[in-house]
């Protein structure tokens, strides 16, 4: 396997140090593995026990939820601690696909069906782009200082609508091997015609949905749709919405889904023509919260209902789903014999839905950290992170060190495949990093320590999630880590500061009592939105906006980035929340 040689190359997108590993052979007993990529729906952090345990010492025992299958992964391959995705579904999915931050893409938010000037069969306005949701908000009754920005909702695959652009992805990069796809897809534009995971490298589909969630029980009619009522004028002659695929005698999805994935190995293996990779994305655990009748009951009569005030039974019965799902593919490596040539992987898109923070009253809760799915805390963004390849990654080890992106996995998991992700730095100019290294085992080596410098974020809308500062609903907010240090970008008018290595937990805002290293990534985050956030996915300002009416009473209303632009003080313009008087925690 080639690797990366030439590091001028990876510093000129972010600030990083990537070692220089041996080329050729981390791993010299083993041909290129089948990859497994298990991507979990709006998973929390704390949702897995074995993640829980890491950070509060409790008991696995004494928690409430279960997840023995996932945490068998932990036993058994490398877990990360610090491993970031974005906060909501499709950005994170589009981030992964292409090796690129999300925003670059115009993936700012994650959507239901909506309308785009593709399915109306329109123009995009000067600039735009044809998959870009003409609007999207959420029913805010409260005054806005912002209008939301723009979303894309379809990675350009290279067709006629995309006026030039094309993202290479994952699977069309797999070179030799076979490639294929199950569950949420939601990227292709909410059912565009080329734009759907057939269309982008995948050799065989056998069921999926392009669409941000769906019912658990009876659902296939919905993802079968192939009618124009929707969008009587998009230039297709049907909805490429979904297609359930072959009845497999399941009544729920997520068992429905670990079938057909059960399958497509016992294919592979039946074919004995190569490797293979699995991209299979779960629905579980999003909403609607859905649950088979026998789990909920469990749960609802378990001793340690309460822990963590994590105590739907529902919710908790939706984890053990997918944590059997887990269970049964691993079951399934073991029975026919290639588990020790198969690297399986684990991640969730997003943080879990805090019941503290939504509309709804349960869900799951995700204290210690803050926030939850739609924030930039921790608690949206935070994500379990796991790698296993039985006989070659040490089990039960745990990399404390290394922050990772989403978009790492493009180019990481494109060596373990032996495929060189050299040309994708320079001709895709991916965000990207491989952390490949972080895995080898010769003898008397030392692992090498993967070091990416800086993070972004960027979600720019008003979204009836509450901010847990003031309980209202969540404002435009942006990110930057440098480090330890991580600046949130509230574009209220609000700046947070963090230092993550002493305060993992977000419990200390150190906006004003480091100004000048407030001030410094304020400045790295303004200019890495002008130059790769284009103007129609940034927040921009409401001109209806009546700032006698704002509920925020004690924060007003500050464009902090002209004042910025006007050479003016960030730090003294800004409102400096103290984490000590959060309303929701």
């Amino acid at each position: 396997m080639s690797l990366l040689k030439n590091t001028s190359i990876l510093c000129s997108t972010l600030t990083c140090v990537l070692p220089v590993a041996e080329a050729a052979g981390e791993f010299p007993d083993a041909q290129r593995p089948n990859i497994i990529f298990i991507l979990a729906d709006d998973l929390g952090y704390m949702d897995v026990c074995s993640f829980a345990h890491r950070v509060t010492g409790t008991p696995i025992d004494s928690m409430f939820y279960e997840t023995p299958h996932i945490d068998r992964l932990v036993e058994e391959g490398m877990a990360f601690s610090n491993a970031y995705v974005c906060p909501l579904s499709s950005p994170t999915r589009s981030s992964l696909l292409t090796g690129k931050y999300a925003a670059r893409l115009g993936f700012t938010t994650a959507m239901p069906a909506r309308d785009t000037w593709y399915m109306l069969n329109e123009e995009p306005p000067h600039p735009g782009y044809a998959h870009d949701a003409i609007s999207h908000e959420d029913d805010i009754r409260i005054e806005q200082a912002l209008i939301n920005g723009k979303s894309n909702s379809a990675i350009p695959a290279g067709l006629a609508w995309d006026e030039g652009r094309k993202e290479v992805v994952l699977p069309e990069a797999m070179e030799g091997y076979h490639t294929a796809f199950i569950g949420k897809w939601h990227v292709g534009g909410f059912g565009a015609e080329g734009y759907q995971p057939g269309d982008r490298g995948f050799d065989e589909v056998p069921a999926y949905f392009d669409a941000g969630g769906s019912a658990h029980f009876g659902w296939r009619g919905g993802w079968n749709d192939r009618s124009k009522r929707r969008y009587p004028k998009m230039p297709q002659q049907e909805w490429k919405i979904g297609d359930a695929g072959a009845e497999s005698g399941e009544s729920y999805l997520t068992d429905d889904l670990t079938q057909k994935a059960l399958d497509y190995i016992d294919r592979r293996v039946a074919a004995d023509d190569g490797p293979f990779f699995l991209y299979f994305c779960e629905f579980a655990v999003h909403t609607p919260i859905q649950a088979k009748p026998e789990d909920i009951e469990y749960f609802s009569n378990k001793p340690t209902r309460g822990w963590n005030r994590q105590s739907d039974p529902v919710y908790a019965g939706l984890v053990r789903g997918l944590d059997n799902s887990v269970g049964r593919i691993l079951d399934k490596l073991e029975e026919t014999g290639i588990e020790e040539n198969t690297l399986v992987v684990f991640l969730s898109d997003n943080g879990g839905i805090d019941g503290k923070i939504t509309p709804h009253d349960l869900i799951t809760n995700n204290s210690p950290y803050i926030g939850g799915k739609a924030t930039l805390f921790e608690g949206g963004v935070k994500s379990p992170l796991i790698f296993r390849w039985k006989g070659h990654i040490e089990g039960g080890t745990w990399d404390d060190r290394s922050l990772i992106d989403a978009s790492d996995l493009f180019p990481t998991l494109l060596e373990f495949a032996g495929v060189d992700p050299t040309p994708y730095y320079t001709e895709q100019q991916i965000d990207g990093r491989s952390f490949y290294s972080l895995f080898q085992q010769h003898k008397g080596r030392k692992r090498e320590v993967f070091s990416r410098d800086t993070l972004y974020w960027h979600y720019p809308f008003n979204v009836i999630y509450n901010n847990p500062v003031d309980g209202l609903p969540l404002t435009p907010h942006s990110a930057v880590r440098v480090g330890d240090m991580k600046l949130i970008y509230d574009w209220h008018g609000r700046l947070y500061l963090f230092d993550m290595a002493k305060d993992p937990y977000e419990m200390h805002n150190l906006a004003a009592r480091r100004a000048k290293d407030t001030r410094r990534l304020f400045g790295i985050l303004v200019q890495w939105l002008d130059r790769n956030v284009e103007a129609r996915y940034l927040p921009v300002k409401n001109p209806d906006y009546d700032k006698s009416k704002e509920s925020r009473k004690e924060t007003p209303y500050v464009d902090l980035i002209e004042v910025w632009r006007s050479g003016g003080d960030v730090v003294e313009a800004a409102t400096i929340p103290d984490m000590a008087q959060l309303v929701i925690q």
